[in-house]
């Protein structure tokens, strides 16, 4: 099984398929949501987001609303080439040309054209959901990437994390002569500079992966600024696939913690000592998290009918949060994809987790 918008996080996929095993946005609050992301959250206030934050939330749902790519200001870098840099999976790779670029992670996807080089990417795979990549041929093949249709495109580089698969499909294309610069899969904010750097890096445009760190510094900062004073809301995330019957709560290490963090709120499961990223949901474990806001992927929330099928799991009703109906979803896609968009993702969840 694969990730995120295939239709999981990509650091989520090992976690679900061993539970399985053992097991541009749209965003809600009361009455489910609608396709402006402008759902009224109810219930008890936990402080009031001053009013500039909720005015960068809705700066941040209309840019998410047109799910489009921000580059940086300027005229596009130009790679310089060869450079070699160590990956992920401990090979050395080197890199000569960058004319033709395959990203094989939406997140990774939305760096290269965020540094600018979007006009040399030739393929994506399903976790690119944003605009400007959606035009480009796709090349995976149910939740798997397809050597084949990699290697049809010709690229000149190809960047992968650890969750990319299967084994073979990066091993064939490998053996084909591409270069492929495997990373680290993200899963907190701190990731997001990181992979920005090792990216640039690869591409030969490290003074342009510095000038994208500071901006997504400088807009983390903002967001961050924008939160309340005051109680800290308990949000749980929860990753539901209704129709394969996937229903987990996220823990230490969901990734989601990190964004509930930062957005001023406690992550609830990590909080009542879910200490694995993802745990199977069960009505104790609900009890115990206790969550004032309940966070989900869209096609979560979509997969189990929105929130009035939601409240129909097994102790959702009874938490505070299914009590008041506080539901904040976010796109698959962008909500735990940690790239250039992230700020905005704090921005938002600032506004909604701390509505009144």
């Amino acid at each position: 099984m694969r990730s995120p918008g295939r239709t999981r996080p990509p650091h989520v996929r090992k976690g679900v398929a061993a539970l399985l095993l053992g097991l541009a946005v749209l965003l809600t609050g009361c009455g489910g949501g609608d396709a402006t992301g402008n759902g009224t959250g109810g219930g008890s206030a936990t402080g009031s987001a001053p009013a500039d934050a909720s005015a960068r939330a809705a700066a941040a749902r209309e840019q998410l609303d047109r799910n489009t790519i921000v580059p940086l200001e300027g005229a596009a870098p130009t790679p310089e080439l060869p450079v070699t840099v160590d990956s992920s999976d401990g090979r050395k790779v080197t890199v000569e040309d960058a004319s033709r670029i395959l990203p094989l992670n939406g997140g990774v996807a939305e760096i290269v054209f965020t540094l600018g080089l979007g006009d040399r990417v030739v393929g994506r795979d399903v976790t690119a959901t944003f605009e400007e990549a959606k035009k480009l041929p796709l090349v995976t093949k149910a939740h798997d990437v397809s050597a084949e249709s990699v290697l049809s495109l010709e690229p000149t580089v190809v960047l992968a994390d650890t969750d990319t698969g299967p084994d073979e499909a990066i091993d064939q294309i490998r053996d084909a002569g591409v270069p492929v610069v495997v990373l680290d899969p993200a899963t907190e904010l701190a990731d997001v500079s990181t992979r920005t750097t090792r990216i640039a890096e690869a591409l030969g445009v490290p003074a342009a992966g510095e000038a994208l760190d500071e901006r997504i510094s400088d807009e983390l900062a903002a967001a961050r600024a924008g939160v309340p004073e005051g109680s800290r809301p308990k949000v749980a995330f929860l990753y539901l696939r209704g129709s394969a019957a996937v229903y987990l709560i996220g823990g230490a290490g969901s990734g989601a913690d990190s964004l509930v963090e930062a957005a001023g709120a406690v992550d609830a499961g990590k909080e009542s000592g879910l200490d694995k990223p993802f745990t199977p949901i069960t009505s104790e474990a609900l009890v115990k998290a206790e969550p004032d806001v309940i966070l989900m992927m869209t096609k979560g929330l979509e997969s189990v009918n929105g929130v009035d099928g939601l409240l129909e799991v097994p102790g959702i009703a009874q938490t505070p949060a299914g009590l008041d109906r506080r539901v904040v979803d976010l796109e698959d896609g962008v909500l735990l994809g940690f790239g250039p968009r992230t700020p905005l993702v704090i921005d938002i969840l600032v506004d909604r987790i701390h509505a009144t």
